[in-house]
């Protein structure tokens, strides 16, 4: 494995947090937060920040690239993505104009990670039926293929509007604009990716990583079946960085549990408890405890999948942003040097 080419990078859903007294923290702080949190990031040499996009009360990022912009104004290397775009709900035309602008303000540091997204709130919001959620993705996602790659577009659409000898702007300074792909857990999806010679994130949020490297190696070969190049697979899972295992996972599990008890009742989920938790951490995907703790588990995932990128999610829930902060600190200063050293050896 080339080490010099791994890159680690946090994401971050803008959840509601709580201060100390447990007072839930306003949502335009934590947009402020957010912002505190990138800058961090940068500063203690992380690669990339992805910020995500809700609609509802739990989450205070509706624009993740607004976001991204105040963060790009104050770093200087770090990579600004999504995480993810919900391309299905969005405008793919007004979606690369905003993340070219991006790409702009940060001398080209902007990347996009386009998905379906975990929750469906936009498409009530803004104007889609559910009922089209497929077609939808399948049909903006091919325009968006076509608009990464600068120069002048033709194209008639279902669900999209009709564009006729037509150029964006402001033009890419460098070509094309970086966009991943997110998937969950769908072959269809992963083959999909492919077809577009687009690189693969992987939004692992439960289970052992090495379950889903099939899904890599699917993305590999079709790749080259397609007589695509080869891209880049980045995989993306909870986590938290304390000073030793025991700090970690007590500042973590109450967050955790609320938040999925919130979000399990929504959606019908089974009952969630400690031994889950414990559970998650130990044998799952959950990077959580101390820096050697958490350096082995993203080593082993980053090794099991031939991922060249790994996206911690920093957020929890209703995590504190001082140990948000702490835990970024944490991972870029002790957690990355131990992962690459792990990964030289192996």
């Amino acid at each position: 494995m080339d080490i010099d080419a791994l890159e680690f990078g946090i994401d971050t859903f803008g959840d509601i947090t709580a201060d100390a007294d447990g007072t839930l923290v306003s949502h335009d702080q934590v947009v402020r937060n957010v912002v505190e949190e990138g800058v961090l990031a940068d500063r203690v040499g992380l690669h990339a920040i992805g910020i995500g996009e809700h609609h509802r009360d739990d989450f205070a990022v509706s624009s993740p690239e607004m976001v991204l912009a105040a963060i790009a104004a104050r770093t200087e290397h770090i990579k600004l993505a999504s995480a993810v775009t919900v391309l299905s709900s969005d405008d793919p035309v007004r979606v690369f104009e905003r993340f070219a602008t991006l790409d702009a303000i940060s001398s080209g540091r902007a990347e996009i990670v386009v998905g379906r997204g975990s929750f469906t709130e936009s498409f009530p919001l803004f104007g889609y039926n559910l009922r089209d959620y497929e077609e939808l993705f399948e049909e903006k996602l091919a325009l968006f293929a076509q608009l990464i790659q600068g120069g002048r577009h033709t194209w008639e659409g279902k669900h999209t509007q009709d564009l006729k000898d037509v150029e964006l702007f402001p033009k890419l300074a460098e070509g094309p604009l970086k966009t991943w792909v997110a998937v969950g857990g769908s072959p269809q999806s992963v083959v999909r990716a492919a077809s577009y010679g687009l690189p693969l994130m992987l939004a692992i949020i439960g289970g052992p990583t090495a379950r889903f490297a099939p899904f890599a190696e699917l993305h590999r070969r079709a790749l080259q079946e397609l007589g695509k190049e080869p891209q880049p697979i980045g995989y993306h899972s909870y986590g938290h960085v304390a000073p030793t295992d025991e700090e970690a996972l007590e500042q973590l599990y109450p967050a955790w549990l609320e938040q999925s008890r919130r979000i399990g009742g929504e959606r019908g989920w089974g009952h969630m408890g400690r031994d889950h938790f414990d559970n998650e951490a130990a044998h799952g995907s959950m990077a959580a405890g101390s820096p050697e703790t958490v350096a082995r588990k993203i080593a082993d995932g980053m090794k099991a999948l031939g991922a060249t990128r790994y996206q911690l999610k920093v957020s929890a829930g209703r995590l504190s942003h001082e140990a948000i902060m702490r835990s970024i600190e944490l991972y870029g200063t002790e957690v990355v040097p131990l992962v690459k050293d792990m990964l030289a050896d192996s």
